[in-house]
């Protein structure tokens, strides 16, 4: 198979599309519908008490109830995305990350699910929940296609910093046995069809591990076999969707070498891959500031799907 895996510096201006948070606190719509991911038998225990936290920017933690906020658009176009905050798996960034990109994909005509999944550090008994919460989500994603109208072979997975590290795992890793099967939707395929990784986690090994994503997975001193399981450039196989990547390039919290260790293993074994690295930016931007180089990223994506199929 031929690779095809594009390096763009890109020098544009900003695309249409913004982050809109609310000056007043940010809340989950009550006109959504939200899908429990687990019924029962939910794996490693009941996890945190109280009732969840949200601050007034959408900063999600004390989450008991891992779910899907489903978007659904007036004229499905036939595609699904699982859209995943970050947040260093310490805290979900709803309000500037997985709801404006929900938004704009339902405005596309994707069927968005925003992925409110396990923090580790919270009162389970393992730190894979959000590894189980992922899988269980592209299933369960998967066994919903008819009634929301999208094909079930066009499915993507769409992840920001740790929710990038937590796409690209799945991606890597769909048939891992992470729990055990609750259900017929578990006898359904967990790999993502297509994923886009923005400014993400991908390494935990030297020197990329020093983010609170991997502290917050591995401890404080996790040997270096510990640190390469969770590395996602070390579990690439041609089994991989195709990926699309976008990161800054000045990112001061996941350096740029993330995307481009994925990018190389990427090639390697003849994934099909697009990366956009983008002068300026930082990290954490979401849909991008109005008139940043970094808000030119939807437009890209949207333009990549359409030219992968989906």
């Amino acid at each position: 198979m031929r690779t095809f895996i594009i390096l763009t510096i890109v020098l544009l201006t900003g695309s249409r599309y913004t982050a809109q948070l609310q000056e007043n606190k940010f809340q989950i719509s009550k006109d959504l519908e939200q899908i429990p991911l687990w019924t029962s038998q939910m794996p490693d225990g009941s996890g945190p008490r109280g009732t969840e936290i949200i601050t007034a920017k959408g900063s999600v933690t004390n989450i008991s109830k891992p779910r899907l906020i489903v978007h659904q658009p007036t004229h499905p176009n036939g595609t699904a995305i699982l859209v995943i905050s970050g947040g260093g798996y310490a805290h979900i960034e709803m309000g500037k990350e997985s709801t404006p990109t929900a938004n704009w994909l339902q405005s596309e005509g994707v069927t968005a699910f925003e992925l409110i999944y396990r923090l580790p550090s919270e009162n389970w008994k393992s730190t894979n929940v959000p590894f189980e919460d992922a899988q269980r989500a592209m299933r369960m994603i998967r066994s919903l296609a008819k009634k929301y109208k999208f094909d079930p072979d066009k499915i993507g997975i769409l992840g920001f910093s740790a929710g990038g590290h937590l796409a690209g795992f799945t991606s890597a890793q769909p048939d891992k046995k992470l729990y055990k099967p609750v259900d017929k939707i578990d006898s359904l395929s967990a790999r993502p069809d297509f994923a886009g990784l923005i400014y993400p986690v991908v390494s935990m090994l030297p020197p990329n591990n020093k983010t609170h994503s991997r502290k917050s997975i591995l401890g404080e001193n996790p040997s270096v076999a510990e640190e390469a399981a969770f590395s996602v450039e070390k579990l690439v196989n041609s089994n991989m969707p195709v990926t699309f990547l976008a990161q800054a390039m000045d990112d001061p919290i996941s350096s740029v070498d993330n995307s481009l260790l994925l990018y190389s293993a990427l090639k390697k074994v003849n994934v099909k891959a697009e990366m956009h690295l983008f002068p300026t930016g930082g990290h954490g931007w979401g849909l991008g500031k109005k008139g940043s180089s970094v808000a030119a990223w939807p437009e890209l994506f949207k333009t990549w799907m359409k030219n992968s199929g989906f």
